[in-house]
């Protein structure tokens, strides 16, 4: 078991360390994801002003910009492998449990990298205030693992269709609805001023804690089917 475990996390890594020098060369999906980030947040900027909104007015523009920014960009792991044609090689030398592994962090590293500069921007460019920070970030960290875990595996499922931008932004979104929901609550908490505890949000942490667990495990079972059809 050790053995096959380490041997499982080298092919992992390698995988992941293949698509951050790809990425490193192209930029392609860091580039999309945070023109579209930063072009949205400062339309929506603009739009709100300062207007004194309510903290769940606040919660759901600061998600809604996150979600289509990931859209802009999330799916290209599989796809790029596709237009290059460096999927059947893939398929060839790797088996897919570490594919998918190694994909699903690279793509989660890429939603803190919008997080670490869009959320920053976000408090600075509207007149919103953040009650409890640490319930903030445990929020877009327990997000983040579900909103990769399901749009990895959506990724794959598109990758090979014809018009893979709209479909995966039309299937992701009725899947990660759930995660969304409990995204909006969770940080509506954190933004409120009245009780912004984590026990007030333990509902949205274990809604959202559970459905990242479910993605990931249905990701694992399913991937192989996928990869290889």
């Amino acid at each position: 078991m050790p053995k096959q475990g380490s041997k499982l996390a080298s092919k992992t890594l390698a995988v992941l360390k293949k698509d951050i020098q790809s990425e490193y060369r192209t930029r392609y999906a860091i580039n999309a994801i945070l023109l579209f980030g930063v072009t949205t947040l400062t339309v929506v900027s603009f739009s709100v002003g300062q207007i004194g909104l309510v903290a769940e007015v606040y919660a759901a523009l600061l998600w809604i910009i996150l979600f289509f920014s990931a859209m802009s960009g999330l799916a290209q792991v599989f796809v790029k492998e596709e237009e290059s044609k460096t999927a059947v090689v893939l398929r060839l030398t790797a088996d897919p449990t570490p594919v998918f592994l190694g994909k699903l962090i690279f793509n989660f590293l890429l939603l803190i990298l919008l997080e670490i500069v869009i959320v920053p921007l976000f408090f600075i460019m509207t007149d919103v205030t953040l009650v409890n920070a640490g319930l903030l970030l445990t929020i877009l960290f327990a997000g983040s693992i579900g909103l990769a875990g399901a749009t990895t595996l959506i990724a794959a499922i598109i990758a090979r269709a014809s018009v893979k931008g709209a479909l995966f932004a039309v299937l992701s979104f009725p899947v990660l609805l759930p995660l969304l929901i409990g995204c909006i609550g969770g940080t509506k908490i954190a933004l409120g001023g009245v009780n912004s505890s984590f026990s007030a949000a333990s509902a949205e942490l274990q809604l959202l804690f559970s459905y990242a667990v479910v993605m990931i495990t249905a990701g694992l079972l399913l991937f192989e089917f996928v990869w290889e059809e």
